[in-house]
């Protein structure tokens, strides 16, 4: 059972949302404003957050921002409703920080698909595949540690903070050094089949990865850009 944080200042979808979260046995706490869900989160802990885009006050995106940048929320699963089709709207959602997103209108079993599906990356079942690595292993590249028993990120000593997809995309890429992967085969071992995820969402991720594991975001030593193919984690090792 996991305890929800539901955000929509319509009350109808908020108690809709609600609703069908009760059918599969998770409690939920509803609000309709990004100030009052920002400070729920600072007494209540959630296994993930549902979260509208446009919020009086404090709006979405500014929420999954700030929801990011507290300890307590930073690795919590979001998905983010939008009534805006443009991908660049969408894009943005998932450069705030949100996981995944869901269009207005949407059906209720692909809700409940995209709620299972960030619960169970929030428990640790991890989307790239078990047999991709031994378990509990410390990948070593260069400066970084990916400890994946621990679902820790470290760069020269410090700790980065991850979300579960940055840590699934991060994770696939520097288990197999100098392996170009696809934009679509990221999206296949990161988010599994049947995802609305793009390939503008893959840039994003890798955006944000390159943000907290470069020195210089725009020349990337580790996480490098093959032109018309895909990315790949450079092939050093370390001395």
């Amino acid at each position: 059972m996991a305890h929800v944080l539901v955000v929509d200042d319509e009350p109808h979808i908020a108690a809709l949302v609600a609703l069908h979260l009760s059918f599969e046995g998770h409690t939920s706490d509803i609000h309709g404003d990004g100030r009052t869900a920002l400070e729920a989160t600072r007494t209540q802990t959630y296994d993930l957050c549902v979260v509208d885009v446009m919020l009086p006050g404090l709006d979405g995106v500014a929420l999954c921002r700030a929801l990011r940048q507290q300890p307590s929320t930073r690795r919590t699963s979001i998905l983010l409703l939008t009534a805006r089709r443009d991908e660049t709207d969408k894009v943005l959602g998932l450069d705030s920080g949100a996981d995944d997103y869901l269009t207005k209108p949407f059906g209720v079993r692909e809700l409940m698909a995209r709620v299972r599906a960030l619960l169970r990356r929030g428990t640790g079942d991890d989307p790239v595949p078990r047999d991709a690595l031994p378990a509990g292993e410390v990948i070593r590249r260069a400066g970084l540690e990916v400890d994946t028993a621990r679902h820790q990120v470290t760069v020269d000593g410090r700790v980065v903070e991850t979300t579960a997809h940055e840590f699934a995309v991060l994770r696939l890429l520097a288990s197999q050094p100098g392996i170009v992967f696809s934009r679509e085969a990221l999206i296949r071992r990161a988010w599994g089949p049947g995802t609305h995820v793009t390939e503008r969402s893959v840039d994003t991720i890798v955006k944000r990865l390159r943000q907290k594991i470069e020195a210089d975001p725009a020349e990337p030593l580790r996480l490098v850009t093959v032109w018309g193919v895909g990315y790949k984690f450079r092939d050093l090792q370390d001395s």
